[in-house]
């Protein structure tokens, strides 16, 4: 048997045992030494009881049905996994897979995958910054990807969140000026440390102009939503220059007003949604997490899988950057 977190009601949560899956075809059990955190605490919130929770993990190769690893190899759990086959499995685009349940579990002490969702972590790479290369780092990665973002860029970064503060970090390791949109002061604070130029809270009625001036005037040429707020959509559409790149990462399911003629043909305006990255750019992104001086600053706690109440609590106070799990504590 083994420990799995769950939600057992409202605003409570605590482990379950559960019996240890068996790998088949090609199919591998990860020894989990690290589950980030995302968005369960949305979950938590909601209060419906929920045993499967969590979509990220790193750690080791427990048993595989698979020939292409081995145990005791140390891997990278990506979020999802696709069906393998398909031709955007294929690019390296698994993430848009049409087959792609949300059944992961992998905040427990073990997790099961296809192997084409592992990859090896770099030899001398901690756990904890491997585990930054799930959506702690690579859904704003994926987003600075293909908007193009190099040092000659001014990037407005809406909501700074962990997403968000991934967004920091890839900005920054490309050399970007960086603006960011945040009402939380905590995050703010975070993210000024992190060398964000301006932080403007969005509640200002002149935050537009606010955004625009501390770009420089023209307004950023790039924008990331990482909040998922209708209005936060608008003002990256409406502060980017002309010719400018917005990429949607936070999820949203009501509507954002967008008028063509005036935001997109005659502003010429690119918008892009970006849910992950391709598998193709790990190489990349591994190189940030490598190499950025920054990295480090926005994972701001680590619990015991045991203490999951709290660490779910510190999620909904909105008083941390990323946090991360230790299930085998």
């Amino acid at each position: 048997m083994m420990k799995a977190a769950a939600i057992v009601g409202e605003r409570q949560a605590g482990l379950l045992a559960k019996p240890v899956p068996k790998p088949v075809g090609d199919e591998v059990l990860v020894k989990v030494i690290i589950a980030p955190m995302c968005t369960e605490y949305k979950a938590f919130l909601a209060g419906a009881p929920q045993s499967c929770l969590g979509h990220e993990a790193v750690g080791v190769v427990e048993e595989s049905a698979s020939l292409a690893f081995r145990p005791g190899d140390r891997v990278i759990a990506m979020p999802l996994s696709g069906c393998g086959a398909c031709d955007l499995c294929l690019a390296g685009d698994y993430i848009h897979c049409l087959s792609n349940p949300m059944q992961d579990a992998a905040m427990a002490q073990y997790v099961l995958k296809p192997s084409h969702a592992l990859r090896r972590i770099p030899d001398g790479m901690s756990f904890e910054r491997a585990g930054l290369a799930c959506c702690g780092l690579g859904a704003s990665f994926g987003a600075m990807q293909k908007l193009g973002v190099g040092p000659f860029d001014v990037v407005l970064v809406a909501g700074l969140g962990p997403v968000g503060l991934g967004a920091v970090v890839n900005a920054a390791f490309r050399g970007a000026r960086i603006v960011a949109v945040e009402s939380n002061p905590y995050r703010a604070d975070l993210a000024r440390r992190m060398g964000v130029e301006a932080v403007v809270d969005p509640r200002d009625p002149n935050a537009l102009r606010l955004v625009l001036d501390a770009s420089g005037g023209g307004g950023p040429t790039c924008a990331v939503d990482c909040s998922g707020v209708p209005a936060a959509h608008r003002l990256c559409i409406d502060a980017v220059r002309r010719k400018g790149k917005v990429a949607f990462v936070g999820e949203c399911h009501t509507e954002t007003p967008i008028v063509v003629s005036r935001d997109l043909i005659r502003k010429g305006i690119i918008l892009v949604g970006s849910w992950h990255y391709n598998l193709n750019d790990l190489p990349l992104l591994l190189q940030v997490i490598e190499r950025s001086p920054i990295v480090e600053q926005m994972v701001t706690h680590l619990f015991p899988m045991s203490d999951i109440q709290r660490a779910l609590e510190t999620a909904v106070s909105q008083q941390s950057g990323k946090i991360m799990l230790k299930p085998w504590e």
